[in-house]
């Protein structure tokens, strides 16, 4: 028997992690496959006429537990992956794409659907009903159901290599950042670097039975030093060996795997009828064509450029006192941190120890207390796939007697992943291990998890966040609660499964919360003594919220101009290099000299692994209704519990609605891009 095709008899039937063998993956995909085909067969074979029910709402429900184990899999290979999980994917990709292009290129499935669209005013369809029927009956037509069998086969094959090719990608993009380390062996080269971040190196050197102290291009290693070091050559050397990343010709390179990923998708998007793939993909967002979204960064550009030029002739000037005539990318942060403190007499160093990863969670969950009702209370009953791990089970406050006697409700599991490991993917995310759905009068709640990269403590230290690593713990936060807050009918319409532009506003929302003065102090403590963060340094993060401002937005801009020029002219690329695409159409917002062996494209997994295709824009436009929603709080108070109530609808409701329109029912009005220009820049 497979444990992976069985329900689960672990507590709220979570993923049975101790018990899963790497063995058990490849069969259990194909005996679920197997049971979902047949679940589609029973659909297609009914031989009572179309409905509602027997079409719409029991595809909907059909495959949940080959969603369950694909979710384990596929978020065990970003969090915990080895060479043997890497090749299971390989081996099941491939399998579980061809399995979803025979469903929504099953002919006689799709017939049914477009019966029951075509006839659906005689159904009496609530809001989420018409949503589910409307997205699935878009779904397969955008999955080509209205093809020819020919064009259907070679949609099938491009899907097929599509996937193979993005897992490839981050396949290389991992390999890459983990083939590189710095042996240092003379500790003056650490010049400038607090001790803290030292004891970190010398502690990698360790584990790689080293002397002296090592750093690697992972996230809590890399940016310390090129903040801290005072060494340019050193700095100048890690900076090339992370923008060399896949881009060396070797056998990790991803130059030619973006150009196939980039003719493929184009292809996919010609043979179902759009001029490309952003037009494809931006059908189904709020930003709705690649003009809008060009205007859209556009306009940011022309308002944040001179803010951009400003910040950097200032750093330029730092600079020159210490005789560096041209200034290059990997000066930018060293820079930065110097001026920073010389302006609000802050650095990381300073705050990290105010800020320690313990502290910080348990503000986060007393945030969703006073916002939500929520509760979290850690169990170690249920499996975890590394000891790292920490699980809690979420509940919800529903009544408080006159005793003081509470009663909750059970919300969700969360699971939570903080510290970087070799076989974790950088950057931090938010995931989830099964979706909120009801059926049969149940409410079946969500497993939500956090991955991060934080400093891991040391047996001296605990593990103490920078500031910035506060507002990305925060950040996975918000999506993590719009994943715990789901309340709606059905899986595919539950949680984060909203429009990519839509995606990130609860995420940025939540991060404002860390720049507000009467909450801070409620957490922001020194480790050793209980010291409150001290008012001044306070005040120096609220003024310090927008330093650099422009050079980040720029940066940004430059991600999304770049996504969107690939996935608008990948013809250009038939006689053009990737570093010369990218230099041309990043042009604009460049601020320091490009160099020509690095390039950044070859690691930008968000666009060429995740789901950032032709959408990397919706950052910059999630600031714009995050900006907006805070900036209502404000006007009511951070805390106010008829606005919260408001906010709590939004998360709750999923992609149960048009997302303008759920904004609008939460914020009176259309977010207005100036409530971001005014926080930005004043």
């Amino acid at each position: 028997m497979n444990i992976l095709t069985e329900k689960f008899t672990t507590p709220y039937h979570s993923a049975p992690f101790s018990d899963i063998k790497n063995e058990d993956y490849l069969p259990a995909f194909k005996e679920l496959i197997q049971k979902s085909e047949a679940e589609i067969d029973a659909i297609v074979n009914n031989t009572e006429a179309p409905t509602f029910e027997n079409v719409i709402e029991a595809l909907a429900y059909s495959g949940e537990q080959l969603d369950v184990v694909s979710n384990i899999f596929f978020n065990l290979n970003s969090a915990e992956t080895s060479d043997e999980i890497q090749q299971i994917a390989q081996e099941v990709s491939p399998i579980l794409t061809e399995y979803s292009s025979k469903i929504s290129q099953n002919e006689a499935l799709f017939n049914k659907i477009k019966k029951v669209y075509d006839e659906k005013d005689k159904y009496n369809l609530n809001e989420e009903q018409k949503m589910l029927l409307n997205e699935t009956y878009k779904g397969f037509v955008r999955s080509g159901a209205l093809l020819n069998e020919q064009d259907k086969e070679t949609l099938k094959k491009i899907s097929m290599d599509l996937s193979l090719k993005s897992l490839q990608f981050g396949q290389n993009v991992l390999a890459s950042t983990n083939a590189y380390f710095k042996h240092i062996t003379n500790k003056e080269d650490l010049a400038g670097i607090p001790e803290a971040i030292i004891d970190q190196y010398a502690e990698e050197a360790k584990e790689r039975n080293l002397e002296g102290w090592v750093v690697t291009l992972q996230y809590p290693s890399y940016i310390p030093f090129m903040t801290y070091a005072e060494n340019r050559e050193l700095r100048k050397e890690l900076a090339l060996a992370n923008g060399k990343k896949s881009f060396d010709g070797g056998e990790f390179d991803n130059q030619n795997l973006i150009k196939e990923l980039l003719h493929l998708k184009q292809q996919k998007a010609e043979l179902i009828g759009y001029k490309n793939y952003a037009d494809f993909v931006l059908e189904e967002r709020m930003a709705k064509s690649p003009v809008k979204v060009f205007d859209f960064l556009n306009e940011l550009l022309t308002k944040a450029k001179p803010y951009a030029d400003k910040e950097i002739e200032e750093l330029k000037s730092l600079a020159k006192t210490d005789g560096i005539e041209e200034m290059q990318g990997y000066d930018h942060t060293f820079y930065a941190e110097k001026l920073r403190k010389q302006k609000f007499d802050l650095n990381d160093e300073e705050l990290k120890p105010y800020f320690p990863l313990n502290q910080v969670q348990e503000a986060v969950f007393g945030l969703a207390g006073k916002l939500f009702g929520l509760t979290f209370e850690e169990r170690n009953d249920i499996p975890k796939y590394h000891e790292d791990v920490k699980v809690y089970e979420v509940k919800e406050i529903i009544a408080v007697s006159s005793t003081g006697k509470i009663e909750s409700d059970y919300k969700a599991l969360l699971y939570v992943d903080y510290f970087p490991r070799k076989g974790k993917r950088a950057g931090a995310w938010m995931t989830s291990y099964k979706n909120q759905y009801k059926q049969n009068g149940e409410n079946s709640r969500p497993h939500i998890s956090i991955v991060c990269n934080f400093s891991k403590p040391t047996k001296d230290t605990p593990s103490l966040l920078t500031f910035q690593e506060v507002t990305t713990l925060f950040h996975e936060f918000g999506h993590a609660l719009h994943g715990m807050m789901a309340d709606t009918q059905y899986p595919t319409l539950s949680g984060t499964s909203v429009k990519w532009d839509f995606v990130e506003l609860p995420s940025q929302f939540l991060e404002n919360f860390c720049y507000e003065p009467e909450y801070l102090k409620t957490f922001a403590k020194h480790y050793k003594t209980g010291e409150v963060l001290p008012d001044e340094k306070i005040e120096r993060i609220e003024q310090s919220k927008n330093f650099m401002e422009g050079y980040q937005t720029l940066r940004q801009l430059g991600f999304g101009l770049l996504d969107m020029n690939y996935h608008t002219k990948v013809g250009e690329l038939e006689n053009e290099s990737i570093k010369d695409f990218e230099d041309k159409y990043t042009k604009a917002t460049t601020l320091y000299p490009s160099n020509s062996e690095t390039a950044m494209s070859p690691s930008f997994s968000h666009i060429f692994q995740g789901g950032y295709s032709a959408g990397y824009y919706s950052y910059k436009w999630a600031e714009v209704l995050d900006a907006d929603a805070f900036q209502y709080f404000k006007e009511n108070g951070i805390f106010n519990p008829e606005i919260a109530a408001k906010y709590k609808v939004l998360l709750s409701s999923g992609g149960t609605k048009d997302p303008m329109e759920l904004y609008k029912s939460f914020r009176g009005s259309e977010p207005k891009v100036e409530s971001l220009l005014k926080r930005a820049f004043g």
